[in-house]
């Protein structure tokens, strides 16, 4: 298969674009970094220099394709994030359906079921409608769960204050997910021909924060590392602080107010959707520690 995708070599593109090689399927990575010629070229992938804002670009890019993994990067500059995001959607949407992609796998995220009360995911679920217009195409939603990733922002805060924290409670339940356990499912998809449109979600592990800050400290030799839930304005404070843009610090803080109340996880929990993803709360731990 000639397969496309964005995302460049990050955290999930590195892995899947060598499973995909691998597989010995045909793959051409898009990267908005010319610098990364050479490292894609150098796993045997095609490179594709351009912005997953312009649809002429991407037409391109996708023109022979027989299955695209449609990666939109999180517009963070500082202002008009949603507005940003969703219209990166509707230059790959535009793409899509100009091209006749047969297979389309896009990432998403818990909590995309939501219009709103979500951060920035609300511009996920902004792009999974604009994607439900798409015609004669093999299209999944790959709803995945909260980035262990993520918990590398949150160094400064263990290495500054002794302590790990956000605005919702150490009781709160969430599911993870590890980046490569993403590789694994979009590859497995991009190799399906399901029809219509369909959600899969990809999680990792279920864990409350009490528990991420109980493996984390374990992991770190500081086994009372505690969890401490902050009010929406100490969150909030506490980004801007950090030097966040104060939109990008308002709509984390608006996340993390979903996930104290539990809505952006309810669709995933209630549903009692399985756990497929391998890495563990317990493995990702060592990593963490091993970079901290």
């Amino acid at each position: 298969m000639k397969i496309t995708i964005s995302g460049s070599l990050g955290n999930i593109g590195k892995p899947l674009t060598t499973k995909l090689i691998a597989s010995g399927h045909e793959v051409t990575v898009i990267s908005s970094n010319k610098d990364r010629v050479e490292a894609i070229e150098a796993l045997g992938a095609k490179a594709a220099v351009g912005s997953v804002n312009d649809a002429a670009f991407l037409k391109n890019a996708f023109a022979e394709a027989d299955a695209v993994f449609a990666m939109t990067p999180p517009n963070m500059g500082g202002s008009d994030i949603i507005v940003n995001t969703t219209a990166a959607g509707k230059a790959l949407a535009a793409a899509i359906a100009a091209t006749g992609v047969k297979r389309v796998v896009m990432l998403s995220s818990i909590g995309a079921d939501l219009p709103n009360g979500n951060g920035p995911i609300a511009g996920l679920y902004n792009i999974e409608k604009i994607y439900e217009t798409l015609e004669n195409v093999s299209l999944t939603f790959l709803r995945a769960g909260f980035f262990y990733t993520n918990l590398y922002n949150d160094v400064p805060m263990i290495k500054g204050a002794g302590i790990l924290g956000s605005n919702y409670a150490a009781t709160t339940i969430i599911p993870f997910v590890h980046p490569e356990d993403i590789a694994n499912a979009v590859a497995e998809e991009l190799q399906k021909t399901p029809t219509g449109k369909n959600i899969r979600y990809i999680v990792s592990d279920v864990r409350t924060s009490n528990e991420v800050a109980a493996v984390l400290g374990l992991a770190l030799d500081k086994p009372e590392l505690p969890w401490v839930e902050f009010t929406d304005e100490q969150a909030l404070g506490g980004m801007k602080e950090a030097g966040l843009p104060e939109e990008m610090a308002n709509l984390y803080a608006e996340m993390g107010s979903g996930l104290r109340s539990g809505k952006i996880q309810e669709d995933f929990l209630s549903n009692k959707i399985a756990v497929d993803g391998k890495t563990k709360l317990e493995d990702f731990a060592k990593e963490f520690a091993s970079n901290f």
